[in-house]
């Protein structure tokens, strides 16, 4: 099944045109040739909060350790790990709003895709 889901989303990112993809594993393994590559994160404790508007009636505290655990996971698995590509930005927007943050990857974007030019 990862077989055919990894040649689906290659296929889907090599399309003419290109593509955005979102995911753990995506300038890494699935798309380690893209033109762009954002690797997005934020602390575990701003991410809860997101999460936490989200799903009203869980703890803060529970999905925080879910994060956590999660994070823990996928950095550790064997078959492609959580792990930010050589060649990738980092955009952390811990500290930006949504706006801001669209704004921060369309600057990256533009920028590496101007130096590819």
């Amino acid at each position: 099944m990862r077989t055919a889901l990894l040649e689906r989303q290659r296929a889907f990112a090599s399309q003419p045109g290109g593509a955005v993809l979102d995911g753990r594993d995506i300038g890494t393994v699935i798309a380690p040739d893209a033109d762009a590559k954002l690797f997005v994160t934020a602390s575990v404790e701003v991410r809860a909060r997101r999460r936490h508007a989200e799903l009203p009636g869980t703890s803060l505290e529970s999905i925080a350790a879910e994060l956590e655990a999660r994070d823990r996971r996928d950095m550790e698995r064997a078959d492609a790990p959580l792990k930010q590509a050589e060649d990738a930005d980092l955009l952390d927007t811990t500290d930006l709003s949504i706006g801001a943050a669209v704004q921060r990857a369309i600057a990256l974007v533009d920028a590496r895709l101007k130096d590819r030019g």
